[in-house]
């Protein structure tokens, strides 16, 4: 089974002979070697590319170990250059190399050598790798399946395959299997015994146990507002730990940087800034999440908004979590003021969206709950309710857009309704 991963490929396309290095960064399996020496290299083939101009090193394997020498491999390469055609260079796992930062800052002197590089292991998939490449690193992020992805190759109807992505995620192995255990056992599997281990090995982390309950904690908070300081409380009541707010927020840029989770900042949509306290916090694949959990946790609205927001950042969205101020009276006609949430705020240039995720807006009260933010925000830009189920886009009289979450999925362009 071949999964089409056309996002990405292009991305790499656009990218071609720019000068800089392209690190293809995102977590474990998602797929970035098979992007790169499948699906990219056949593009290259078939531009015309000759295949003795693709240099292709996978240096997890046996037959790369003398190469994982720096100098043994940059010899090695250049040896390979013939004349002055251009070559295209695939180095899979880079960081089986030492000091491999110099041997690519070495083959960007080389003019006619387009250079390309993946890597898995916990220093690579750290968020800031590509500053190593004194400012010239090309970063392409690689995300777990899409939806659309998903349901490309899913032998069934939609609400089928819906209901297998809210559980199971988007990791292209887990696609290949068959039957539920194999998908449970392996995220679960990759969860604590390579996520967390690559980690805990980085970052050199002690408290390890800890790591795990913060990651289950996480788990069962998404799409909750939520601190340092208040997970420190939880362990200090219920676990009896004194696991420091220094250290939690420290655990918790390490989850990010090795892409595991995503964090989503408070923006004040009235006063125009940004809120320090209580982000929100999403995971990478669902499948991982609910591994994490035991399969036990299964909230489908904040899994739809997790799934929502992943979906906004494979299109390249900037996303926040807006509040909006309003006032109003009490029975004793005192002014009171509260916060309204509005689920993200997406921003891509001159483009701004506010979106509200609801599962069910059958009942009105559900309906006046997500209209009301929307209805206090200052600004004409569009504002878009998704909804769960296969609702095509309609307006209604105030404007807003309402759409099904199939129509949103399946339809790159769907914001643009």
């Amino acid at each position: 089974m071949e999964i089409r991963r056309d996002h990405y490929l292009n991305q790499l396309i656009m990218r071609k002979d720019n000068g800089m290095i392209k690190v293809i960064t995102g977590i474990r399996r998602c797929g970035k070697s098979f992007l790169l020496f499948n699906l990219f290299k056949r593009y290259l083939l078939e531009s015309g590319i000759d295949s003795g101009h693709i240099l292709e090193i996978a240096l997890d394997g046996i037959e790369s170990e003398e190469l994982r020498d720096p100098k043994v491999c940059y010899h090695y390469i250049k040896e390979r250059i013939k004349d002055e055609q251009k070559y295209y260079l695939f180095l899979d796992e880079v960081q089986f190399m030492p000091r491999f930062e110099e041997v690519l800052n070495s083959l960007l002197r080389i003019n006619h050598l387009d250079v390309y590089v993946t890597g898995s292991n916990s220093k690579f998939l750290s968020s800031d790798i590509v500053t190593e490449f004194r400012g010239r690193g090309d970063e392409v992020r690689i995300y777990p399946l899409s939806f659309a992805e998903f349901y490309s190759v899913y032998e069934g109807d939609y609400d089928d395959a819906w209901e297998e992505y809210m559980i199971y995620g988007g990791l292209p192995q887990v696609v290949q299997f068959t039957e539920e255990r194999q998908k449970s056992e392996y995220l679960k599997n990759m969860f604590a015994n390579v996520y967390l281990k690559d980690v805990v090995e980085r970052n050199r982390i002690q408290n390890v146990d800890e790591l795990g309950t913060l990651a289950d904690i996480l788990a069962s908070a998404i799409g909750s507002p939520t601190n340092p300081a208040k997970i420190a409380n939880t362990f200090a009541s219920e676990c009896q730990s004194s696991y420091t707010n220094k250290t939690i927020s420290n655990h918790i840029d390490y989850l990010t940087e090795a892409f595991l989770i995503s964090k989503a900042s408070r923006y004040d949509i009235k006063g125009r800034k940004y809120i320090g306290a209580n982000s929100k916090y999403y995971f990478t694949d669902m499948g991982l999440r609910n591994a994490r959990l035991n399969f036990r946790q299964q909230e489908p609205t904040h899994i739809m908004e997790n799934i929502v927001y992943n979906e906004l950042l494979v299109r390249g969205y900037n996303v926040d979590v807006g509040i909006v101020d309003v006032y109003d009276r009490n029975q004793e006609g005192k002014r009171s003021r509260k916060q309204l949430e509005v689920d993200f705020v997406v921003n891509q240039g001159s483009q701004r969206y506010y979106i509200q995720v609801a599962y069910d807006m059958t009942s009105e009260e559900k309906q006046m709950q997500e209209f009301r933010s929307l209805r206090n925000i200052p600004d004409s830009f569009k504002k878009i309710v998704i909804v769960n189920g296969t609702k095509k886009p309609w307006r209604n009289d105030e404007g807003f857009v309402i759409m099904g979450m199939k129509y949103f999925l399946l339809n790159a362009g769907s914001l643009e309704f």
